[in-house]
């Protein structure tokens, strides 16, 4: 028996029969009549699985053998994805079309659970338009995509990537998720005695390449922080250390998107797929259908992407009001947007920002600077014309969505149409709910497999006044 703190009665095995799947990358099976989460397996599928962690109310588990298979099954690509292995894919045992019948699954059992939505979702492949045919021909699909790879460094300073649910660092010598530019830098393959994470960034679309590193909290012997001994690369890199100095020039990369070249600084957001910025722009248009002269809010704005593919639809007659918290993210957004007038970024939480944000006769936000710097819309009279509204929002908050303080407003803010962009079916699902509750209803969601292998999808919904 192992010991795993709570029930030393449970096998460490057990025989499992797989039913649905679950959110984050989990199967669902029960022992007993509890449920039991499986890594490593598919819905259908007879399978041998230790147990890994029991809790008052579940089991997780990993499948270790499969005792019979799902059709859908393959072998993984990745020599290092497996049981006790890399956590960072959940799905390289499943064919590519499997893994986006399963990400929809779950998004429809997300919204019916907690948002009473039943909705039939179809997971849409994004292209990628910078890809090497032969590069990627030899990779396979639904490899090297993802441009933007933070490795974990153990304390010898052999680099690897994070178990499943653990601390531990799992050696590799190749990623192979990670873009070729990303792999061409050699990082896996050099030691980084002192550091505690090492990022590779690459631009699918300029080259660009930049090693944002993070040193242990350690000391020397002479009392001052140890450096990070760099290791010499296998091509030339930009190179940032920890998260560089406030008001200073940040190492960046290029992006390209919307028409338009894109500064993002250090270790700054930007979607990992290389298609996935302009599939969501250009599906974001599509949903809000912005109109010359119109008034636009890009909520959670990072450097700008959903701002300037705005801009140019309202036209020099409209306004977009961006908002964002993040000193440099509002940097690089100043920078990328200088040219258009018709926006003004504010920078403050969105739920601060918001709370006080309103619209005079002339639709713009009262107090606010000049358009294409920003200043605060938050000290001036706020007088309104009817209570004038933004004709359309468009938010992309983090993870854990935007909440219930942020839905409430967003819907007293809105008028023609809300876009909604997540990474989260679940606070997804959960904030559809609040916008449900404040008389907005969904009119549309579509879903893009932006991380094959895993278990996340990117999704936009939108929402009109029900």
């Amino acid at each position: 028996m192992t010991d795993l703190g709570l029930d030393p009665s449970i096998p460490d095995v057990l025989e499992l029969e797989i039913g649905a799947v679950a959110n984050g990358g989990w199967c669902v099976a029960r022992h007993e009549g509890r449920v039991v989460f499986v890594r490593h397996t598919l819905p259908g599928e007879r399978v041998r699985a230790r147990v890994t962690e029991v809790t008052r109310n579940f089991l997780r588990a990993d499948a270790v053998e499969i005792l019979e298979a799902s059709p859908d099954r393959v072998v993984p690509p990745c020599p290092f994805a497996g049981p006790g292995r890399c956590g960072g894919c959940d799905w390289q045992h499943a064919s590519l079309a499997a893994q986006r019948r399963l990400k929809a699954a779950v998004v429809e059992e997300q919204l019916r659970r907690l948002a009473g939505i039943d909705r039939t979702v179809v997971v849409e492949e994004v292209p990628d338009p910078h890809h090497d045919e032969d590069v990627m021909a030899a990779r396979g699909p639904g490899l090297g995509w993802r441009t933007r790879v933070q490795f974990a460094v153990r304390d010898d300073g052999v680099v690897g990537l994070r178990r499943h649910r653990s601390h531990q660092v799992e050696p590799i010598d190749e990623c192979l998720i990670a873009h070729p530019g990303v792999e061409m830098m050699g990082i896996e393959r050099k030691r980084w005695p002192g550091a505690a994470t090492v990022e590779g960034i690459v631009s699918a679309a300029t080259g660009d390449r930049l090693v944002a590193l993070r040193e242990r909290a350690t000391r020397s012997r002479g009392g001052g922080r140890r450096s990070v001994k760099v290791p010499r690369l296998d091509v030339p890199v930009r190179l940032l250390r920890g998260r560089g100095v406030p008001g200073s020039t940040m190492p960046y990369v290029r992006e390209e998107a919307a028409g338009r070249l894109w500064q993002v600084s250090g270790g700054g957001f930007w979607q990992v797929h290389p298609g996935a910025a302009q599939a969501l722009v250009d599906a974001a248009l599509a949903a809000l259908e912005p109109k010359p002269g119109e008034l636009a809010l890009d909520l959670y704005c990072g450097v700008g992407l959903f701002a300037g593919a705005l801009a140019d639809r309202v036209g020099r007659d409209g306004l977009v009001v961006a908002v964002e918290s993040d000193t440099q993210a509002v940097r690089d957004a100043r920078f990328n947007l200088k040219d258009l007038r018709n926006v003004s970024i504010e920078q403050g939480r969105v739920e601060d920002v918001i709370a006080e944000l309103e619209f005079g006769r002339e639709r713009r936000p009262a107090g606010a600077g000049r358009p294409g710097r920003g200043g605060s819309g938050r000290g001036a009279a706020r007088e309104r014309e009817g209570g004038v509204r933004a004709d359309v929002v468009l938010l992309d908050p983090p993870r854990t969505g935007a909440g219930r303080q942020v839905v409430e407003r967003v819907a007293e803010l809105a008028g023609r149409k809300i876009a909604y962009v997540s990474c989260d079916a679940a606070t997804l699902a959960r904030d559809l709910a609040y916008f449900g509750e404040c008389g907005w209803t969904l009119q549309s969601l579509r879903a893009f497999d932006a991380f094959p292998m895993t278990h996340h999808v990117e999704l936009l919904a939108t929402l009109i006044p029900g």
